[in-house]
């Protein structure tokens, strides 16, 4: 299906959208009262932006200098070409220590790289730590957004998975009672688990090591109780020196919950005595992405949500509705080039309004990136063909003054005359289900207009 269809399974329920539209507005408002709050903020903006910049120039350079420095600090470094060979790795990695329970907290790319079902198919007991991930787990659902995960959801729908997979009394939808539910439910994964994985938010390359940052302490505790911590990144989380970190921990919470700083900034550099650390450096499209000039400020994105939170689209069709792990405009941006016939209909989800670019925390262009991914898609045939040959008529018509005078007179005349019923019907007007042309006019403004020249 593409993405309209989808949304109109989510639309469906319109008590529901009207509650996740004005809650993502909700902490987009926090972000803008944080970043109004911060009188360099913009001069962060610049800064972080060019040192992404700088490090995608020499990201060859970088990635060598982080495996060098963390295999020094005693961390084992793997590299895997795309979500086959990542998965791959991180099972390997388990059999070896025939490891069958892990701890996971939050990670985008093993998300991207579907590492729960792979592990679960293969005897694994994975569980998510994040208490978002953990119900969206329970509910067997992909994440809808990259910061709020279960933002589709209401605290009834928390408290009728809980009632059947924590065994809560039903109809307790108390928000307090619930956390602590999971809380104790998830501590005893903790305890018992062999190995913990871990997303990665930065990669130090000057030091090797690598930043996760989290609310809940999740990513702390199981790394920290388990004998093996495997980190599971992007190769574009890389940042050249230690230094440039405090300008990402500044933008990163403010642009996604409003938050000064996240709870927990946790450095894994090294093991613990008797321990291991392991990095899995994953491409999965990312040089393919890179090598695209027009798209390869998308590998700036440091993964906080703000193009979400703002984007009328997302908001009112839900993060589902993409198809994709990173859904929203950003995430538009980065699906075609995993697979640009599955997901071409993502870049035309956007009224391409500009507030995602506006934003933004590292400055990516995402409103020109939509509007270029749709020319590309266009040459490359994967719109459809309604489209595409409308679209062929339309420029023609525009092209020639006298028959789009011709068009705009008899359509002024058409709307003026046909029944209501007709000119909005549902089955062929599809934009017109929640709006009302307004009357059409008795002259167009190139017949005004040509008036009033001749007065």
């Amino acid at each position: 299906m593409s993405h309209s269809q989808r949304s109109d399974i989510f639309l469906l329920d319109a008590e529901r959208t009207t509650w996740h539209d004005e809650t993502l507005w909700f902490v987009r408002q926090k972000r803008d009262k944080a970043v109004y709050a911060t009188p360099e903020f913009q001069e962060l903006r610049q800064l972080a932006s060019d040192i992404k910049d700088h490090t995608l120039s020499r990201l060859d350079f970088y990635l060598q200098q982080f495996e060098e420095n963390a295999r020094r600090n005693g961390v084992q470094v793997h590299w895997a070409a795309d979500a086959h060979e990542h998965n791959q790795i991180v099972l390997n990695l388990l059999k070896q220590h025939n490891a069958t329970r892990v701890v996971k907290s939050k990670s985008m790319l093993t998300e991207e790289c579907h590492l729960n079902p792979y592990l679960i198919k293969h005897g694994v007991d994975v569980i998510d730590t994040d208490l978002g991930e953990r119900i969206i787990q329970l509910r067997d659902e992909a994440p809808s957004h990259v910061v709020l995960p279960a933002i589709h959801l209401k605290k009834e729908d928390v408290g009728d998975t809980f009632h059947l997979h924590l065994g809560t009394e039903k109809g307790n939808n108390d928000p307090q009672q619930l956390t602590e539910t999971a809380r104790q439910h998830l501590r005893e994964k903790f305890l018992v688990s062999e190995v913990a994985i871990s997303g990665v938010n930065f990669a130090v390359a000057e030091t090797g090591s690598v930043v996760v940052c989290t609310n809940e302490g999740n990513a702390d505790l199981g790394v920290n109780l388990a004998k093996v911590h495997i980190a599971c990144m992007g190769m574009e989380k890389l940042i050249p020196r230690l230094s440039d970190l405090s300008v990402f921990t500044r933008i990163l919470t403010r642009s996604a919950t409003g938050q000064p700083i996240t709870t927990y900034t946790s450095h894994f550099s090294k093991p613990a005595e008797g321990k291991e650390m392991h990095v899995v450096i994953v491409d999965n499209g990312r040089t393919k992405q890179l090598g695209r000039p027009d798209f390869r400020a998308s590998l700036k994105c440091i993964r906080c949500g703000a193009c979400m939170n703002t984007c009328p689209v997302y908001r009112r069709s839900g993060g589902h509705s993409y198809d994709f792990t990173i859904p929203g405009p950003i995430g538009a941006i980065l699906s075609p080039n995993i697979d640009m016939r599955k997901h071409a209909s993502l870049p035309f989800a956007s009224t391409l309004c500009g507030s995602c670019t506006d934003v933004c925390p590292v400055k990516i262009d995402i409103h020109t990136q939509l509007y270029k991914w749709r020319q590309v898609l266009g040459q490359a045939g994967e719109i459809p063909a309604s489209k595409k040959w409308s679209m062929r008529l339309l420029s023609r018509v525009l092209a020639k003054p006298a028959v789009y005078g011709l068009g705009s007179k008899i359509a002024r005349q058409s709307l003026r005359l046909l029944p209501h019923g007709l000119t909005h019907g549902k089955g062929y007007n599809p934009w017109a289900i929640a709006r009302e042309l307004p009357e059409p006019p008795k002259q167009s403004f190139r017949e005004w207009y040509a008036q009033q020249a001749v007065k």
